[in-house]
């Protein structure tokens, strides 16, 4: 009797980014929540410079607290982007006589990478070039979603809410930073938050209450980032969180959250440091304490918004609302949310393992749908070039064939 496929995952986490710790809580979170007979996990882990590294040991929280290259059973990897290898070349640059590089094939990739470098499409486009399944959004879902100023323009197109703001670049900041406030404050008024415009876990996000403030945390915010939003405040309203799970049109809405350590955001601290993994460890009242209408409102909004982006796979929306007038809009939308938003599934009856399985299903299928469209289409372009030169092109008067 044959036994059933085991499926072979590889979870991608680390990376060169800010956010790098965190990810590798997620990464150690998302490994211990699949069916080990079911699934083979591979952790795959991304150090801060951007070496690849996989291995045994990484599936202990323990072993960060050194460098991984000095660990038994460590192993320098790549992601191959060629579709023969279709996964790791384990030990590429081999030394010593006997040394050889090795293939490990992968069906799925499970990238739990936050911000730069793995939530913005980087990671996502790697996957594509290798054609291997891989779960979540895809490159311009991750990349819109990642991207703070650009998703405020696709979202208003489909008339979903969000905040007024005015965006820079860094080189318009320091080329005239008067200029850049008198336009802010031609648009804004006080209180005002700033963001780096493609970071998560709130790191570099700040509130500015006057121009002196507002000055401030432009400079530090334009450090993380070479673009900046400034957005108006949301004040006297409450932080209401919804997950959202599957692929157009089947997509779920999660039981909604209210955070109760919000102080108009959370702050990194807030969300990772007091005693928890990732926004599972902040205080929070589930399901939120709002009307059954406001609740199906916030839920169908979530669920467009992940439309509007071309999302699959998960997402946290996360949205400001004031429940006394009902005015709700939508903040941000977090592609790959710390802990996968685990606890609000719970709610629903979903495990961990659940939630990493479904999120594995729908990854193959997206997958199957793209094989479906035509990649390979030849025609006789390149021959008729051949023949005719490359006109226009210095040093191609003459047909390139063989006086």
């Amino acid at each position: 009797m044959s036994s059933k496929r085991i499926t072979t995952i590889g979870v991608v986490f680390g990376g060169r980014s800010v956010e790098h710790d965190v990810s590798i809580v997620t990464g150690q979170q998302v490994m211990r929540a699949f069916d080990k007979e079911q699934f083979e996990v591979v952790p795959i882990y991304i150090d801060r410079d951007g070496k690849w590294f996989t291995g045994d040991a990484l599936r202990d929280l323990k072993s960060f607290e050194q460098p991984v290259h000095t660990l038994d059973g460590v192993q320098e990897v790549v992601l191959s982007p060629n579709t023969n290898h279709h996964g790791l070349i384990v030990n590429p640059l081999p030394s010593g006589l006997f040394g050889k590089s090795q293939i490990k094939r992968l069906d799925v990739i499970f990238p739990a990478l936050h911000g730069t470098h793995g939530e913005d499409g980087t990671i996502q486009g790697l996957c594509e070039l290798a054609d291997i399944a891989y779960t979540g959004c895809g490159v311009l879902a991750s990349a819109l979603a990642n991207d703070k100023i650009v998703s405020k323009v696709v979202l208003r197109q489909h008339s979903i809410p969000v905040l007024d703001a005015v965006s820079l670049s860094r080189a318009e900041w320091e080329q005239a930073p008067d200029r850049a406030v008198a336009h802010i404050l031609s648009v804004l008024k006080f209180p005002v938050f700033v963001k780096p415009a493609t970071l998560g876990s709130s790191i570099g996000v700040a509130r500015a209450d006057d121009e002196a403030m507002l000055r401030r945390h432009i400079d530090i915010a334009s450090s993380f980032d070479r673009r900046i939003l400034v957005e108006a405040a949301f004040t006297g309203g409450v932080e209401i969180n919804c997950a959202v799970i599957g692929s157009d049109p089947d997509i779920e809405a999660s039981v909604l959250e209210q955070p109760i350590t919000w102080e108009e955001f959370l702050s990194f601290e807030a969300k990772y440091l007091q005693g928890g993994e990732g926004m599972k460890s902040a205080e929070r009242i589930i399901p939120a304490p709002l009307t059954e209408a406001m609740t199906h409102e916030i839920q169908e909004i979530a669920v467009r918004a992940f439309q509007a982006i071309d999302g699959h796979g998960t997402a946290r929306i996360d949205f400001l609302v004031e429940p006394e007038t009902g005015e709700i809009y939508l903040n941000e939308i977090n592609t790959l949310p710390g802990s996968l938003a685990f606890y609000l599934w719970q709610e629903k009856g979903m495990s961990a393992r659940d939630v990493v399985e479904k999120l594995v299903k729908v990854a193959q299928a997206a997958q199957a749908e793209k094989r479906r469209n035509t990649y390979n289409y030849q025609t006789s372009l390149v021959s008729l070039t051949a023949a005719r030169g490359l006109k226009g092109v210095k040093g191609t008067k003459h047909s390139t064939s063989a006086e």
